[in-house]
């Protein structure tokens, strides 16, 4: 049980590290490179390093508005 949670932890640690190394490169890094860089087939268009992160903001709020909203509904039907 142990190894396979440590396993599972370090695979989990090293994807974000991937993701979160790739997503600065690509927002940060690459402006400073001409538009013609041949870094620039590597990576989506830059409008998409705004555009992602808002989704999965406002994904993940409605997930968090949600189960907050069944929460206070199961606490209701307690009382």
């Amino acid at each position: 049980q142990g190894a396979s949670d440590r396993l599972l932890g370090g695979s989990m640690l090293m994807t974000a590290a991937f993701i979160w190394t790739y997503y600065t490169i690509w927002a940060l890094v690459t402006p400073f490179f001409s538009p013609d860089s041949a870094i620039h087939t590597y990576f989506p268009d830059r409008v998409w390093a705004v555009r992602i992160p808002a989704a999965l903001l406002v994904f993940g709020l409605c997930t968090v508005g949600a189960f907050v909203g069944i929460i206070m509904q199961k606490e209701a039907k307690k009382k």
